[in-house]
């Protein structure tokens, strides 16, 4: 195992990476994940803040202002409803908003992944035996994915905590000078405390998931990588074994060449180099304008076309340039083109007389 997954230098290959996106195994930053969440529930809040604020004043001043020091035991579900109706009225939409946006952060960071493994139960997974290795894997403090999460934890701590303390710092001589002021002035200033303290521990909290982010995606890339002989598995499984493919070739061109050599005893006339090069053509205004190159071949295969003409009393006539032109220039079973259209006109012609002068 260890040498296998030292031999783990490739990058991964597209398809490699869409199966692992099919079983869920994607890159993704849950601390990135939880920041922007973060972020844009402070951003709701602030957009509910005189909702929310309207709200509780007007409980407060309905409550204080309607004391009623007989209350009613037995009827207490009824004296609180208000008050949550209140409450769901403000809270509801903020935590459905909320809801919303975690969604569409979590899609903009994984995409578009729904994968049935993940939601499998494994019965594997909870015999004894798996759920002690994975208890002692979980909190072995030596384990090195253990290591690094705590790592980043006290990290997270640190630097949040470090964040939090100098918007309070900077403002320490405001905080000294609320003795002795009125309240109203007291709470803004303790509010515009708090707005620095968050601003500044969510912009900390963004940054180290950003971080985190590149982190995962490091991880991530180096555990989907593969060996040379996987590359090579899987070349063969989307393009075929080559051996196979070599002989389905050689079958497709032994069927073609088949194909080839049936048409030629209905062909009009074979044209040769004499020795190296042999092109049999056919003409039939019903079929094609022009004639048409029914088979060709060169060397061997074209003393095997000239004995099948023999064989059939196809006409054979030496012609060198004409029997390259068309055999380096027209397909099997393609028109011949307009520039040799003279040139093999007079050789039919030929082929015609002959026909004619031994009937």
């Amino acid at each position: 195992m260890g040498n296998d997954a030292a031999e783990r230098t490739e990058e991964a290959t597209q398809r490699r990476r869409q199966k692992e996106r099919e079983k869920g195994n994607v890159s993704k930053s849950r601390d990135m994940d939880s920041a922007l969440v973060m972020v844009a529930g402070i951003a709701l809040l602030a957009v509910f803040s005189k909702l929310m604020s309207e709200t509780i004043l007007n409980m407060m001043r309905e409550t204080f202002g309607h004391l009623n020091p007989y209350l009613d035991p037995d009827n207490v579900m009824g004296i609180l409803l208000p008050y949550f109706r209140e409450l769901g009225v403000i809270l509801l939409p903020f935590f459905a908003l909320l809801l919303i946006l975690s969604v569409i952060i979590i899609r903009m960071d994984v995409g578009h992944v729904f994968a049935i493994d993940k939601i499998k139960i494994k019965l594997d997974n909870l015999s004894p035996r798996r759920m002690l290795q994975n208890a002692k894997r979980m909190f072995n403090p030596f384990e090195p994915r253990t290591l690094v999460e705590f790592a980043k934890s006290i990290l997270k701590i640190v630097v949040v905590a470090a964040c939090g303390y100098s918007a309070i710092n900077a403002r320490k001589g405001d905080l000294m000078g609320l003795v002795g002021i009125d309240p109203v002035t007291a709470i803004h200033i303790i509010l515009s405390i708090l707005i620095n303290m968050i601003i500044n521990m969510c912009l900390a909290m963004l940054i180290l998931g950003y971080i985190d982010k590149k982190y995962q995606h490091y991880e991530y890339e180096k555990s989907i990588k593969m060996t040379k002989q996987e590359i090579k598995d899987e070349q063969k499984d989307v393009e075929g074994d080559p051996k196979i493919k070599a002989r389905i070739k050689s079958i497709q061109m032994q069927m073609a060449r088949q194909r080839m050599m049936s048409s030629v005893p209905q062909s009009d006339v074979v044209v040769t180099n004499p020795t190296h090069y042999a092109v049999a053509i056919k003409y039939d205004k019903t079929i094609a304008p022009a004639p048409v190159v029914t088979a060709k071949g060169v060397d061997y295969l074209a003393f095997q076309i000239k004995e099948i003409a023999k064989e059939n009393n196809v006409p054979i006539v030496e012609n060198r340039p004409v029997a390259r032109a068309l055999y380096n220039t027209v397909p099997v079973d393609g028109v011949i083109p307009s520039d040799l259209y003279v040139a093999v006109s007079e050789i039919l012609a030929y082929v015609y007389r002959l026909k004619n002068d031994n009937q």
